[in-house]
């Protein structure tokens, strides 16, 4: 028996053992996997060869590593190109010999406003070089159109389509859909322009709003026609008359009214390719994406220790961490401290794409760009938002760069604390009691009714947020706080009013706003280092393993109406005090 039960334990011990060893070595092949997937080869790029604009993809602040994303629950596998690759591809291209012409393959763009005309003026900058600029698409929207105008030759296909009407804005409002549901908003806010909490009370926009609206979306117009008009050498004033009576309705109006060069075939575009690069009718084009090319570029070949930071602040600000998508106060405040206690930084240029968020994470991203402005000089360069907590943590710099169509501003304050008693008692049968030491021990309570007690206490609170932040942008813009608060409330501006009404200092992009970091911290050779760090794709697939799990089945299950869900997901989340911009510009 002694036998047996050696032998018994022997074999569970070596299943035990092999099940270790099996398992260890099924995740060295998964990580061994992983890791191939993320290594990319480098493409070499060949004596005349096209260099191709696929600006269909999402154009975001940084080019993200994608590496993974043909996993199952991790995204749906599309590319993504930060803006400033663009520009930083396109500038080694103009003097590099290999490079005879660019491709712009465009139909319908992922980007935003400011974002777009960051690569424009790239491409603008490129034909400078003097090799040509073709685009050709099969369909343009407006967005695709504004990217395709710049080029030195613009084709569509005879039976394609170019849409040219004039942009809209349209917000959903979620009142109705939120009473159904038995849930009440509790708003408290500062500021009449403060929009962001409309959706939830209203069910149309209030005068304020609609006033404020209207006056960023023609400002945003007048850009766009304006870009397209210098380009095009097509008056503002015909276009707007194009584009108000929709006249173009085929392919062949938009040659009538000087839209676009002619009407061809892709093979036709492709015979002309291969005149500009020398190729006979049988060979094939030598063409790299943008997103090869890219990966081809080398590091700086300064050998000066001089450091110019970027700290890249993108997306909702929140408290803590936060993700890659985020702008955690935690993470981005720690990016800028490591920039400001680094004696090789230089400069600092603060590049801020964000709608806002928590008032309290945004005033502890403010503070460090504070502190770094005391011992060396800090640019903010503005994208295609930088409105409300956006504009909080940029507003201390030394000078705010904005694009004529970023929108900014937006100096408002709001709180928001749900009530789900008639969705809890009512419609779930659900109910509370309790006992409590004092009259507010359960203020912010979501099972019940703000008191009047409670909405006083809340009211100063929100009010007092809002006089910390227009102190922060007197004491930053050097103005007095009345004259603050005459331009705040929340009203939103385009980058244009911006800077005549003194929020922002003067109208220019990235690249500038590199230069003037330069200039003032007087250097000339210098790197660029970028923060905060990128997460490691194979560390980000697993901390958002669950929110990737549960996005996938929400689009899968919502479709077309996974917006909407996503916006009454984030009012029902809402809490506390905010610092937020909402807004929706069609230009498709």
């Amino acid at each position: 028996m002694k036998e047996f039960f050696k032998y018994v334990f022997a074999t569970v011990v070596g299943i035990i053992i092999s099940s270790v060893v099996l398992f260890v070595l099924f995740f060295v092949v998964i990580v061994g996997f992983l890791a191939s997937l993320g290594t990319e080869k480098v493409k070499t790029v060949k004596a005349n060869s096209v260099l191709v604009l696929n600006l269909d993809q999402p154009i975001t602040e940084r080019t993200k590593d994608n590496s993974l994303s043909g996993l199952p629950f991790v995204g749906d596998g599309e590319r993504t190109i930060g803006f400033a690759d663009v520009i930083r591809a396109l500038k080694k291209a103009k003097t590099d010999d290999n490079i005879d012409a660019v491709y712009i393959n465009v139909s319908s763009p992922n980007a935003g406003m400011a974002s777009m005309l960051e690569v424009r003026n790239a491409i603008i900058d490129f034909k400078e070089s003097e090799k040509p600029v073709i685009a050709y698409s099969e369909v343009y929207t407006q967005g695709a159109y504004y990217l395709a105008s710049v080029a030195n030759k613009v084709y569509l296909n005879p039976q394609g389509s170019l849409e040219f009407k004039g942009f809209s804005s349209q917000i959903t409002f979620i009142k109705g859909a939120l009473e159904k549901l038995g849930i009440e908003a509790q708003i408290i806010r500062v500021g009449n322009y403060k929009s962001a909490v409309e959706p939830l009370i209203n069910d149309k926009m209030s005068d304020y709003n609609r006033q404020q609206v209207t006056a960023y979306v023609n400002g945003l117009y007048q850009t766009y026609l304006s870009g397209i008009a210098e380009s095009r050498k097509i008056s503002v004033d015909s276009l707007s008359d194009i584009a108000n009576n929709y006249k173009i309705r085929l392919a062949d109006d938009a040659v009538k009214y000087k839209m676009v060069d002619a009407l061809k075939y892709k093979d036709e575009v492709i015979t002309e390719l291969k005149a500009i690069t020398s190729k006979g009718k049988k060979e094939d084009i030598s063409t790299i994406s943008i997103n090869d090319y890219i990966r081809n570029l080398t590091t700086s070949n300064i050998t000066s220790d001089k450091r110019i930071a970027i700290i890249y602040a993108n997306g909702d600000i929140v408290d803590g961490e936060g993700s890659a998508d985020q702008i955690g106060s935690e993470r981005i405040s720690r990016a800028i401290r490591k920039a400001r206690l680094d004696d090789k930084v230089k400069a600092i240029v603060l590049r801020v794409n964000s709608g806002g968020g928590s008032a309290l994470a945004s005033e502890v991203i403010w503070r460090e760009v504070e502190l770094s402005k005391k011992v060396k000089p800090v640019i903010s360069s503005f994208g295609d938002v930088a409105a409300s907590g956006g504009y909080y943590i940029g507003c201390a710099a030394d000078s705010i760069f904005v694009q004529p169509n970023t929108l900014t501003g937006s100096i408002g304050v709001f709180g928001v604390i749900p009530n789900f008693q008639n969705l809890l008692n009512n419609k779930l049968g659900i109910t509370f009691d309790g006992v409590k030491t004092g009259e507010y021990a359960d203020i912010m309570s979501t099972n019940r009714p703000m008191t009047a007690g409670e909405r006083f206490i809340i009211q100063n609170g929100v009010n007092h947020v809002y006089d910390t932040f227009i102190t922060r942008v007197a004491n930053g813009r050097k103005k007095t706080k009345a004259q603050v608060d005459s331009i705040g409330g929340g009203h939103v501006w385009v980058g244009t009013d911006a800077v005549k009404i003194g929020l922002a200092d003067r109208l220019a992009g990235f690249k500038e706003a590199i230069a003037a970091a330069a200039k003032k911290a007087k250097i000339s050779d210098y790197k660029l280092v970028e923060y905060p760090e990128k997460t490691d794709p194979l560390k980000e697939l697993i901390q958002n393993a669950k929110d990737n799990v549960s996005t996938y089945y929400a689009k899968k299950e919502f479709g077309d109406n996974y917006m909407l869900y996503q916006q009454m997901k984030k009012a029902v989340q809402m809490n506390g005090i905010q610092t937020k911009i909402d807004y929706d510009i069609n230009i498709r």
